[in-house]
């Protein structure tokens, strides 16, 4: 059973921890591609928003998919 233990040990500390993904820099996309990477950065930035009030406002797991949405649509009906 040591060994097992050992080795699950050493492949928990081995593991890569999880990112999210990273934000668009559309200044490293080709020109032709960069007002959707200026467009996908900006949703990006809504995302992010919209999580960071689901966190401080301690939204349920089972409640934060809906939350998420109405804050998106919100926002996208201010703009």
């Amino acid at each position: 059973m040591k060994p097992f233990l050992f080795i699950a040990a050493i492949a928990l500390l081995a593991m890569a921890p999880a990112r999210s993904q990273a934000l668009v820099d559309p200044s490293k996309v080709a020109p032709e591609y960069r007002e959707a990477a200026e467009k996908r950065r900006a949703e990006q930035l809504r995302q992010r928003e919209c999580a960071l009030k689901a966190d401080l406002e301690k939204v349920l797991p089972r409640d934060r998919t809906a939350f998420l949405n109405r804050c998106l649509d919100t926002m996208a009906a201010r703009q």
